[in-house]
Parts: structure tokens; sequence; C-alpha cells
């Protein structure tokens, strides 16, 4: 069950569920004011001693949630400037515009100087209709925003920022927390939405009250991952369960010279829950790759060595530390021609890229470098573009795609993509996307299907950095950290009991 307050909807979505909301009796000037009602609400909770504050109305209907807002914060007796850039464009924002004027507002140009005298700037310029690089004089004024003093409330999106794609391509109002109206947006919490978004407080102003959806996700492009559904479907275990019914996990990479990503893979894979975790290495990396005891490390010199260890494995983790070498072909060559479950990562993603073809029963874990390759781009156009870029790789490769980096994304042809809000900025420090891929591996072969194994993985992932950066703080994380705080998810998160034929 994926609760609505974690349902993720494109514009075209939102604005599909609004107009069935108005075809279904809601008028869109009651929509409006239950919209500048809730984020006034909200800006009194975050802000209850501002006294002087400044509303910038653009001229669709964002600007008139910015016109309902001011209206109300005056009768609340609150000081109010407004600021209206452009005449209205809809009925329901012209007619909200002239309650606000009505109401004693009066409408002002922008001047830096009405910035210095305010405390708290409402950004209702533009919503969430915007693509591309802001044009004048909203660039202006959006600079200008950012630049002063005030903190930022922004209504539905911050403006210049894409609610699609979490792009800002030309420059973003930065927020301090935003609400958003209906459903929560993906451009909010991926990419460079989070920078720009601050908080974000959904207000679905009771649409769904005269809505009949019986499936949400039918209504929603994707969903936020939470520890309810990660939880449901985290793979069980019976009380009579020994290591050879917990999955074995092979792990191929550490190339010469590298032999600490399979290792940090392999003992995330453990503390997932692993029944066992080999690891096939170059002879090189032999003596530096034993030092955890449980992990079984083999030397693989040729492709006749890896392949006398394939058939005792359930999942493939190929990638960590594999480098690009020749005996790093090889290896790859062999994982990627067997029929088996595999996690591709790193190197192997790499390879991947000169030579695509689809992976069944695989999941794919690439950073936007990584993904830039896979799909022909610069890690720019990645990021300006990511759930495409997820979905697209998915389809391309028939797999699980794991678009790495903020919000990170799981896309699976044929399912919802679920988005990963947890994590923080600590994280981005060697080896840890060889922990993720040991943690999916270590999920996919206690039984969980490759695109469930990656939305949890992906999850414990985050959560557990949480967990050590709030034990020793963020900066100067190491990969390593995670490990105790992944096993006590693995041990917190199955709050179900295993019953009998189940």
């Amino acid at each position: 069950m994926i609760r609505t307050q974690h349902l993720l909807c494109k514009t075209d979505q939102v604005r599909s569920l609004e107009e069935g909301a108005i075809a279904g009796g809601r008028a869109a000037e009651a929509l409006m004011e239950t919209a500048g009602r809730a984020a006034f609400r909200a800006l009194r909770q975050r802000w209850p001693h501002a006294q002087f504050i400044t509303v910038y109305c653009g001229k669709g209907n964002n600007g008139g949630d910015g016109y309902v807002l001011a209206r109300i914060a005056q009768d609340s007796g609150l000081s109010v400037r407004l600021v209206s850039v452009g005449d209205p464009t809809t009925a329901e924002a012209a007619a909200a515009k002239h309650r606000a004027l009505s109401a004693g507002l009066v409408a002002e140009r922008h001047s830096n100087e009405l910035l210095n005298e305010t405390e708290v700037v409402v950004d209702a310029l533009l919503g969430i209709g915007v693509s591309g690089n802001l044009r004048e004089p909203m660039a202006s004024i959006v600079s200008d925003i950012n630049q002063s003093s005030p903190t930022c409330l922004s209504l539905d999106i911050p403006s210049g920022l894409n609610a699609d794609t979490g792009s800002a391509v030309g420059g973003a109002v930065s927020a301090e927390m935003t609400v958003t109206f209906i459903r929560n947006k993906p451009g909010l919490m991926t990419g460079e939405g989070p920078d720009y978004a601050g908080r974000v407080i959904l207000e679905d102003l009771q649409v769904f009250d005269r809505l009949d959806i019986d499936q949400p996700l039918s209504t929603a492009w994707g969903f936020c991952l939470d520890e309810s559904w990660v939880s449901q479907n985290m793979p069980l275990r019976r009380n009579s369960a020994h290591k050879g019914n917990a999955g074995h996990v092979l792990v191929v990479g550490g190339g010469p010279g590298m032999p600490g990503a399979p290792v940090l893979a392999g003992c995330a894979a453990l503390r997932m829950g692993a029944g066992r975790v080999s690891i096939a290495c170059h002879p090189d990396s032999l003596p530096a790759a034993s030092f955890c005891p449980e992990l079984m490390v083999k030397a693989v010199q040729d492709t006749e060595d890896l392949s006398r260890l394939l058939p005792d494995t359930d999942v493939v983790v190929i990638g960590p530390g594999l480098g690009q070498t020749i005996w790093a072909k090889a290896m790859y060559g062999v994982c990627v021609e067997t029929t088996g479950r595999k996690v591709i990562d790193a190197d192997a993603l790499n390879l991947l890229a000169r030579d695509p073809r689809t992976l069944a029963l695989s999941v794919l874990t690439p950073h936007p470098g990584e993904a830039g390759r896979l799909a022909a781009l610069s890690p720019k156009g990645v990021q300006v573009s990511r759930p495409e870029v997820s979905e697209t790789l998915a389809e391309k490769f028939n797999a699980t795609c794991v678009l790495k980096g903020a919000g990170t994304l799981v896309a699976r042809p044929g399912h919802p993509v679920m988005l990963c809000d947890r994590g923080h900025s600590g994280m981005a420090t060697p080896g840890m996307g060889d922990v993720l891929s040991g943690i999916i591996g270590a999920l996919m072969a206690q039984g969980a299907p490759e695109h469930v194994a990656a939305g949890a993985g992906v999850w414990c992932h985050a959560v557990a950095a949480e967990r050590a950066g709030a034990a020793a703080g963020r900066l100067g994380m190491c990969a390593s950290d995670l490990n105790p705080y992944l096993r006590e998810l693995r041990s917190e998160i199955p709050l179900r009991q295993y019953r009998h034929g189940r």
C-alpha cells in the first residue's frame, strides 16, 4: 500500500487531477482559495513571529494562489507588500487579484529596497509549468530574491525549477520551504530540487475527496520509498533458516590495485543478511582482499577459474574495483553471458556502455557519469533529465536502473518509478556505490525481485548513512561506517513474522 502523500505526479498528471476535481463539481476559484489559505497556515507555522512579508505574484494560477495568501495575511494583521509581475492570464487568478486589491492591498513594482524591508518573501511567480531558462524580467527578480536577506516560501514549486526533472538550468528561487499542492512532484526531490525547495509540505487541497480513485498509483508517475513499503517488501526468514538458504552472493572485481571495492560490497552484503558471500578477484589483489574472515576470497586468473564459481551462486555483483584491463574484460564477459541474476556496477557499466545488450534479471547502478555513457549523454545532460534517463535506461537494457545521486531513482519497465528522498551529501565519498551494490545483491540473493531489492536497498543504504552521520558527523564519513547500521536495519525492518506457507 502506497500512502497518498508519497505518490509523485508529473505536471500533466497534476493538471489532470485538478481538472477532474473541477469536473466533479469543485470550483477553480475554491481550489485557489484553499491553496492560498493552506500556504498561509504553513507560513505562520514556520515563521510565527514574522510581521512583514512580501508576496510576488506572477500571471498564472500560481500568482492567483499568492494573491489569496496576501489578502489573508493582511486580514490576519500582517504588514503585506504585494508585487504583481504582469496581468493575470486566467479568470480565477484575475478574480483573486481583484479581491486582494479590493481588500486594500496595493500592487507595487519589484525593487531591492522592498526586499530589504521584509522578513519573508512569498514566491508565487511561475508554478509548475516552467521549462528552460528564465526570461527577463523574471530572471533578474529571482536573482534579487536569492541575494536578499529574507527567507523565502515558494508556492507549489520554486520558480524556475522544473517540476518534472528537478533541473534549474537558468536558476530558480532558493526557498527555505515549499508548500506544494495536490500531489508531490519528482522535481522537488531529485536532481537540484532539494537544493532549491528546502522543506517540502504537501497540501492535497482535498482534491481526492471529490475523486473516485481505487488505485492511486494509476494516477501517479511514481512514489517515494518509505519504511512501511520497505518493511512490507523485505525478504522474510524462517526460524529454521541456515546460511545455505539465505543466498550466496559472488562479487566479481578487485583488479590489480583495487582490492578494497569488492570487500566493501561483500561486507555490506553480509550485513544485509546474505548467507554466504564470495569474492572473485585478480590474484594480485588476493592478500589485501582477504582481511575480512567471513568473506570467501578466490583468486581468479582466467575465465575458467571464474566459470567454476558461478554454478553455486545465486546473484553475481560485477564491477566493484574491476577496472578495464584485459583481465577485467574477460571477467565481465563471463558474467554477462550467464543467465543468472546480476547487479552491474562501476567499471562493468562502462564496459556495458561499449557493447550494449539487454540484461534481464539484472540491476544497473550508475552514477550520472556512468549513466551518461550508457545513454550517450554528458553527466550534465543526465542531471537535467534524471527521471527520463532512468526510465530510458531501464527500457534500453530491459533491467532495473538505479540512477544514483540526490533523489536516487529506481526504474523498471512496467512499474512505477521509486524515488528515495533520504540520505545526505556526506554520502559523496569513495566506496558508497560498492556498498549499495552489495546491499542490493544480498536482498536479491534472499529472494527479493530485482526492482524490490533495488528499492529496499537504496532506502536502507540512505537511512544507514543518516544514522552514521548522526552518530559521528556527515562529513568525513567512510563507506564502511554504514555497516553496523545496515545490520540494525536488516534486523529492524522485517516487522512481520514468517508464517508457514507464505
